[in-house]
């Protein structure tokens, strides 16, 4: 990853939307859930008041609407500030 976030941000590769079929018929991907989980592929130093918590490789749960969509060689990701994420899976 070429992609060093700043301060309290954090690079998300989001886990990819399930692919369901209702009797035979394909969702398209405009009507698909948005996913609200993934990996952590970057993550900044923190800051001087919030240090990182968030490491490269937690699996974590975000909002919805949480963060700004990018796309980086071929790949879309989620940049985020840390406070964001609601939870880290174990």
């Amino acid at each position: 990853m070429n992609i060093k976030p700043l301060a309290d941000r954090v690079v998300i590769l989001p886990a990819p939307a399930e692919t369901k079929t209702v009797g035979g018929i394909i969702i398209p991907d405009t009507a698909k859930e948005k996913p609200l989980q993934g990996e952590v592929v970057a993550a900044g130093n923190g800051t001087k008041d919030e240090e990182m918590v968030l490491k490269v490789g937690d699996q974590v749960l975000y909002g919805k609407y949480a963060g700004t969509e990018l796309e980086y060689e071929g790949t879309k990701y989620l940049i985020m500030r840390q406070s964001d994420v609601l939870a880290i899976l174990r």
